[in-house]
């Protein structure tokens, strides 16, 4: 279990749980919860003081605070290793480093853009 406070605008970056279903449970202000589904089909929700929402095991998801005042929320998992994978940092911050090309093939973006975000995580 974990407690993550948001500011206004604050947002968890999409990652992932590869060994865990994530059960999201709001405590205060407005969270915008959302998870892409491995057929790339998008869910979401605003939730609020006392809603849920689940994360099914190994989607990549996020919370984002839509209110103008802090959110808070708790995050339960099935496993006691749920594992986390950042997907800015997994792209853009691995060691040894992907290579531009490979990155702005993906995107679809120039190599330049690839590296200006790669240098935002110190590569």
């Amino acid at each position: 279990m974990a407690r993550i406070d948001l500011g206004p605008g604050g947002v968890n970056v999409p990652h992932t749980h590869p060994r865990a279903t994530e059960l999201v449970l709001g405590l205060e202000g407005r969270v915008l919860v959302g998870f892409v589904t491995s057929s790339n089909v998008y869910y979401s929700k605003v939730i609020g003081k006392g809603e849920l929402f689940v994360v099914p095991r190994g989607m990549m998801h996020f919370q984002f605070n839509v209110g103008s005042s802090k959110a808070s929320f708790v995050v339960a998992f099935d496993s006691q290793s749920p594992g986390g994978v950042g997907a800015p940092l997994a792209m853009f911050g691995s060691k040894p480093a992907i290579p531009n090309q490979v990155l702005a093939k993906s995107l679809f973006a120039d190599e330049a853009l690839v590296a200006t975000l790669k240098a935002k995580f110190g590569n």
